[in-house]
């Protein structure tokens, strides 16, 4: 009797630790496939903040459809500032060029999600393909008759540059120069302006000799400068650059992840979509990235920030 009191003994014992191992396994699936009570969404326009106004409204929508919860879309004055948003979680999702995806893993306060797609460019002319591509390239644009030539003759120059957290406006192009031996920091006059278009109209006007500027940003003057093309031509182009991405907190659950990246590609799919987002955000769809996607922007910046010292 006493034998056999043990062996039930035994099974319960067994039974019930087999009950808890399952409990357990539900409850960790349970954590990991969590779905937040709402989104935050920010994002820095790529042209005026205005232009949230026709976009906020339909993304969050868009998102709220495919996710179930509600999505709140804002924008901010800069990279910085919305990095700050991530790191207090005030924002779950942001919009980040590639260096502030950079700088804002360094700080724990993103993981990359998606990487954008846009159009391609065909060269010589600049003008846009019919094929989404993932990455772009900076190149740095003269005046047609200029004596510049060539990289060589920038040394004692005057550049327009963009701020040194642009990847297409400073850091590839100062980078790649400084590799190939001229310290444009130290053998050129730098002019900091507000816009990559800004830049191409000051070598148009002779305000400056030449402008880093990302592929082919002549074309956002081709309203007021129809024939921009024939008078301000690129001498040098980059090394391929990843586009920018949608960056996550990194408290997101791996599930709420997948079901978020698969919810902006399919609205990049449709054609109120892609409206909508290229309106937003100069982007036209979306695909997976990871973290070494951006290794090379880490070691372009690193070069440029050297230069600094």
């Amino acid at each position: 009797m006493k034998k056999i009191q043990k062996i039930l003994l035994g099974a319960v014992t067994i039974l019930g630790a087999v009950a808890l191992t399952a409990c357990s396994n539900q409850k960790t699936a349970k954590n990991n496939s969590t779905t937040p009570k709402s989104l935050n969404v920010q994002f820095v326009p790529s042209d005026a903040s205005g232009r949230l106004d026709g976009g906020g409204k339909p993304l969050e929508k868009m998102l709220s459809k495919r996710l179930g919860i509600p999505v709140h879309v804002t924008t901010s004055t800069d990279n910085n500032a919305e990095i700050e948003a991530m790191k207090s979680k005030k924002i779950d999702v942001g919009f980040l060029a590639a260096d502030a995806y950079v700088q804002a893993h360094k700080q724990h306060a993103a993981d990359v999600l998606l990487q954008s797609e846009r159009y391609g460019i065909k060269q010589p002319g600049g003008t846009w393909t019919k094929k989404l591509v993932h990455t772009l390239r900076a190149e740095i644009v003269v005046k047609k008759n200029s004596k510049i030539k060539s990289w060589k003759d920038l040394k004692g120059k005057s550049i327009s540059i963009q701020s040194p957290t642009s990847t297409t406006g400073y850091i590839f192009p100062v980078a790649e120069l400084k590799e190939k031996g001229l310290d444009v920091t130290r053998k050129c006059k730098l002019v900091t302006v507000n816009g990559h278009d800004t830049a191409v109209l000051n070598v148009l006007s002779g305000d400056t000799d030449a402008a880093f500027v990302f592929e082919d940003a002549r074309n956002k003057v081709l309203h007021d400068e129809p024939n921009i093309k024939q008078k301000v031509v690129p001498i040098y182009f980059t090394t391929p650059i990843p586009n920018d991405t949608i960056s996550v907190s990194p408290s997101m659950p791996k599930a709420f992840r997948k079901k978020l990246a698969n919810a902006f590609i399919d609205i990049s799919k449709t054609k109120d979509g892609q409206k909508l987002i290229q309106k937003m955000y100069d982007q036209y769809g979306y695909r997976k990235a990871t973290d070494s996607d951006y290794n090379i922007v880490r070691k372009y910046e690193k070069i440029a920030q050297s230069l600094k010292k």
